[in-house]
């Protein structure tokens, strides 16, 4: 088994498969690193592709003291695993709590990403929303303390988000109910309360994402309600972003979608490493619906 100390010397689970480009994987809330199975066997034919289990995630360590988890503390468990595994630049992809830490990766060491993937992300970014869900956040946390990480991860499978994906795969989504009633309750509660509950909303980091240089691809499924509107705003606020919205699909989009899921993220890396992914054009923002001010704009291209 394979382990790494992060930074303040936390101990975390890795595996890696593969050759070529780093390809970092970072997991959702309710997944691990065996949430990426359907993407590691794709991508590693290609690349050297990571997953690891964040802190308060089996194998990896689950610290006692809250105060260990937090959205900086996910910022640079990853930053430690580039530099324990010695890799200099990589794609990184992440869902969720995953695509909060890459985002948040994009902002302070982009110059370690050379494309990045921020798939579902948006839980309590709405600023009407806020309070509803720190709420929300804390009786989670709370039921994972009372009831246990089986009866409570078995309820928290199966929210407003992951019904569609028991609609489409029974069972697959069985097999992701069980993997979640895995994780330890102490572990998931302090991940929620210090993670999910006190990392900053999207909006307070407006100006910082809206400089982050490194191709990005914005990912949503059009019935995750609680991301849309986020997705939106990211792909907006980024200039180098590109938005996918997958139809029918709620928030476990690359086990509920994997096919295309795999297909919209391979398309984005092939033109970023061939150069073609474009910083959107300033113009396309300038509130007009036909017509572009000054008359000379065509001459501006």
């Amino acid at each position: 088994m394979a382990l790494f100390k992060s930074y303040d010397g936390v101990e975390l689970f890795f595996e890696e498969t593969g050759n070529g480009h780093a390809l970092i994987f970072l997991h959702e809330f309710a997944g691990d690193g065996r949430s990426w199975e359907p993407q590691v066997r794709y991508f590693s034919r290609c690349y050297r592709c990571v997953v690891y289990n964040a802190r308060g995630f089996p194998p990896s360590a689950v610290p006692e003291d809250p105060s260990a988890y937090s959205q900086d503390h996910a910022r640079d468990d990853l930053l430690s695993l580039m530099d324990h595994l010695k890799i200099d630049t990589a794609h990184v992809v992440g869902l969720s709590m995953g695509g909060f830490a890459v985002l948040h990766a994009g902002i302070t060491f982009p110059e370690r990403l050379t494309a990045m993937v921020v798939a579902g992300c948006g839980y309590g970014a709405a600023p009407a929303k806020r309070e509803q869900f720190k709420e929300e956040v804390e009786a989670a946390a709370q039921r994972f303390l009372d009831q246990g990480g089986d009866i409570a991860g078995r309820r928290y499978a199966v929210g407003p988000t992951r019904l569609q994906y028991k609609r489409k795969d029974q069972r697959g989504h069985a097999e992701f109910e069980q993997q979640m009633a895995e994780h330890p309750a102490l572990g998931s509660a302090n991940t929620l309360r210090g993670v999910q509950r006190d990392r900053p909303a999207l909006r307070e980091l407006e100006h910082q994402v809206a400089v982050i240089p490194t191709p990005a691809l914005i990912m949503t499924g059009d019935e995750d309600e609680p991301c849309l509107e986020p997705a939106l705003y990211l792909k907006r606020t980024m200039p180098s972003s590109g938005l996918v919205v997958v139809p029918n699909t709620g928030h476990t989009i690359n086990l509920e979608e994997p096919a295309a899921f795999n297909a919209a993220v391979e398309d984005f890396f092939h033109q970023v490493e061939n150069r073609a992914w474009p910083i959107r054009d300033p113009r396309t923002l300038s509130g007009g619906m036909i017509d572009i001010a000054p008359e000379n704009a065509s001459e501006q291209t």
